[in-house]
Parts: C-alpha cells; sequence; structure tokens
C-alpha cells in the first residue's frame, strides 16, 4: 500500500510519528496524523488551504500541549491517596532520589531509545487502532476517486471520514470538517 503514497505522503506518516514521540504519546492517534499533514503539506496547495482556514501545524501543537499540561494526578487524587496513607510527594521524591531528577517525565533518558523501564524494548511508536483506520480510509478515498496515488489530501480525507472526536475537534475549533471536505474535495478536482 505504502508503494502508492506520494513523497508527501509518507513524510505524513514519519512526522507524526516524530510527533507522538515528542509529545511523549505512547501510540500514534488521529491528532498526530493530523499534525504530520500539516506538517508535510506546509508548502503546498493544501498547506496553503488549512493555512487559511487557521489549521496550522503550531495551533494543533499548542491544543495538544495544552490538553496534556495537567498533571496525570492531580490534588484530588493525591488528596484521595494521602487519606489511605500513601503521599505522592513522598513519592515522587523518593523516585527523584533513586532514578534522578524528571524520572517521571522522562523514564528513559534524553535519547528516548533502548531500553525503558523493566527492560522494554522502546524506540518505534505503535499506530493507535483509530489511526490506522485513517490511513485505510485515506486509500478508499483516493480509490473511490480512481486517483493513481495517495496523497495528504487523501489522507485528511480519511481523517475527517474517520470521525476521530478529538482530531476532528482540533479542525472544528477553526472550520467545519463537512466544509473543509468540501475544499479538499474541489481541490483534488482542480489538480486532476
Amino acid at each position: 500500500m505504502f508503494e502508492r503514497f506520494t513523497a508527501d505522503a509518507r513524510a505524513t506518516v514519519v512526522l507524526a510519528q516524530d510527533e507522538a514521540k515528542s509529545l511523549r504519546a505512547p501510540r500514534i492517534e488521529p491528532e498526530h496524523l493530523l499534525l504530520g499533514i500539516l506538517v508535510a503539506a506546509h508548502a503546498t496547495q493544501l498547506g496553503a488551504l488549512l493555512d487559511d482556514a487557521g489549521i496550522t501545524a503550531e495551533a494543533v501543537r499548542a491544543r495538544l500541549t495544552q490538553r496534556r499540561s495537567g498533571q496525570a494526578l492531580g490534588a484530588e487524587d493525591a488528596e484521595a491517596l494521602r487519606s489511605i496513607g500513601i503521599d505522592l510527594d513522598a513519592v515522587r521524591e523518593s523516585l527523584e532520589a533513586t532514578f534522578g531528577a524528571d524520572a517521571l517525565d522522562n523514564p528513559v533518558g534524553d535519547s528516548g531509545e533502548g531500553r525503558g523501564w523493566f527492560g522494554r524494548r522502546i524506540g518505534h511508536t505503535p499506530f493507535d487502532p483509530a489511526a490506522k483506520k485513517v490511513i485505510e480510509l485515506g486509500l478508499r478515498e483516493a480509490l473511490a476517486r480512481k486517483d493513481d496515488a495517495i496523497g495528504t489530501e487523501h489522507l485528511l480525507l480519511g481523517l475527517i471520514r474517520g470521525g476521530d472526536d478529538r482530531a476532528c475537534g482540533l479542525i472544528e475549533e477553526h472550520l467545519a470538517t463537512a466544509e473543509l471536505r468540501r475544499r479538499v474535495v474541489a481541490l483534488l478536482d482542480r489538480a486532476a
């Protein structure tokens, strides 16, 4: 299947993995594919269309970072643990004393490569089933249009068609997905 991908579409998949890693996500999800599309399509007509709608890699990345900025365990969680005799701050201090500062933020070291906790091999970030679905739907979009190759436009159409709440929500903050779909189809029609 990947032999039918354009260079930009292939770059989208690689960039999605990079974005997932930089955001410390355990899997490549549809929103990472959206970021990959935005970065790969930057200097193209699709990129201009997305920029005009206000859908930029910077805006999406900032939104995803904002969503993740909360601590895994908040004040309510810490209080609940304290009520059963567990001091979350003491646990953090103990982990940092044993494994070093920021051990909870980066358990595998600066590079993120090699072996993680418990000797588990890390490095490759797997695709979430919803992200796999986006790629499959992108292929179906290209086949339905009888296009020769699968481009970033088809991946974006697959993302919209998949309807993932988080990824489509990031788009909907700027433009209705139905309208974006219409514009992308029109762009593909002009290019054909």
